[in-house]
């Protein structure tokens, strides 16, 4: 009994000084994010977009489906009330902008939870265990790695149905080998460093040792995994839109208003350049924000 007290008591400890050294770790990763203004740039910019989809209802002038056929085609500033213009149905495109932010937002984020929570745990078991296990697992993924993105999104889409939630449902099963692979390399890097080793030894099973020890010390790299993936998804899904088989009209998601658009880029351009910038920002602002958390996680990069 007093053994497995001060196993108790030891255990404590270690998780208080992991804590004390997290919030340390915190206090010096915005220190150091501060001083990057090109991923400072890409945060204003990401939250500017998160803002704009949060406040859609209330920043929109108009329904984003509402048609008004005595106004079609309008360019920017041409006609009250319409800033960006109108698109081919006499739509407002500030409103269908506004509520396609919400969407592909939405997007990013369900593929990015989605691949994170299959990926990651499959990653961490097949590191951490390894054998038959591992090698069966890491199959699967290859198979899936295996096929073009795009060409794996338009098969299980025609299988399944074309549809908004078909789309995202596939770009999350195809981005799922990213998370399962990083999760698996990092786990590999530290299952036999000496702190695991220590927590063996204070008698933690290996779930305590996967969710206590192993999955806090991999996040990094995953949390810079997740934000390159989240504008990937973005694009992916925007893609399939424009190519019909992701979100289908009237809903306003930037891939299907481009695809609306497009053939009418010669007499009202803005229709199809207004919807393209705002992809092209977001993706940017992504991109942007996940290189200043890799040059600052990465152990490899970091240079203070």
């Amino acid at each position: 009994m007093p053994d497995k007290t001060e196993n108790l008591e030891a255990e404590g400890a270690l998780q208080a000084d992991i804590k004390i050294s997290k919030s340390y770790q915190i206090k010096r990763f915005w220190h150091n994010f501060k001083k990057r203004k090109i991923a400072v740039l890409g945060l204003v910019i990401v939250l500017l977009y998160v803002a704009i989809a949060i406040a859609a209802p209330w920043i929109a002038p108009y329904d984003p489906e509402e048609a008004n056929f005595s106004i079609m085609l309008k360019a920017p500033g041409t006609i009250e009330g319409h800033l960006l213009g109108t698109d081919e149905l006499g739509r407002d495109i500030l409103s269908r902008l506004v509520y396609g932010a919400r969407i592909s937002i939405g997007i990013g984020v369900t593929v990015v939870i989605a691949a994170f929570f299959i990926g990651v745990p499959l990653g961490i078991v097949s590191g951490y265990y390894g054998g038959k296990m591992d090698f069966m697992l890491m199959r699967i993924m290859d198979v899936l790695m295996a096929f073009p993105q795009l060409l794996l999104c338009i098969l299980f889409v025609a299988v399944l149905g074309a549809n908004l939630t078909n789309a995202v449902m596939a770009v999350s099963i195809y981005t799922v080998p990213n998370f399962a692979r990083m999760a698996r390399s990092e786990t590999l890097a530290i299952k036999n460093g000496e702190y695991i080793e220590a927590a063996k030894a204070l008698g933690a099973n290996n779930f305590r040792i996967i969710v206590s020890h192993i999955l806090p010390n991999i996040m990094s790299p995953l949390i810079v995994l997740a934000t390159l993936n989240f504008g990937n998804a973005v694009l992916t899904t925007s893609g399939m839109g424009f190519l019909g088989i992701g979100a289908q009209p009237p809903t306003p998601e930037w891939g299907a208003m481009l695809s609306s658009g497009r053939q009418y880029l010669l007499v009202a351009p803005h229709v199809t350049s207004i919807i393209g910038l705002a992809i092209l920002f977001l993706v940017l602002g992504l991109n942007l924000f996940g290189d200043g958390l890799r040059d600052i996680l990465d152990p490899k990069l970091k240079s203070d």
